[in-house]
């Protein structure tokens, strides 16, 4: 078992930034690879950002690749997504997940998930 618990969303005008965190309790945390997905109401989640144990990282081509940067501290359980450039459409739930896969892409490919940070960007 899991848990996961993000923080670090909140209010920020567009251009700014913000760096959204996940904290993981449970199994050793260098055995799973971390992802951080989004969502909005009516729409799947949207995949943002994937990190395997040992650092390597797939990135979507949107909206995380040149904006977003995901990394993760083994000794502290922790993944960071940290995100600049911030646009409106940005404005989402942004949830952190846990999974076994290296580096997918896709939702079902992740067994534990957070209960989501909310993130607003203004115009």
């Amino acid at each position: 078992q899991v848990v996961l618990v993000e923080s670090g969303g909140g209010l920020v005008q567009a251009g700014g930034s913000l760096r959204l965190s996940c904290v993981a309790s449970g199994r050793a945390f260098d055995t799973y690879s971390m992802a951080w997905f989004r969502q909005v109401p009516v729409k799947d989640r949207e995949f943002v950002s994937a990190i395997t144990p040992t650092g390597n990282v797939v990135d979507s081509t949107f909206p995380a690749k040149g904006r977003f940067t995901n990394s993760r501290d083994n000794r502290k359980n922790t993944v960071y997504l940290q995100m600049g450039s911030l646009k409106p459409e940005d404005t989402a739930d942004y949830y952190c997940a846990a999974g076994f896969v290296q580096l997918g892409e896709r939702a079902d490919e992740y067994d534990y998930w957070g209960q989501g940070t909310q993130v607003t960007v203004s115009s």
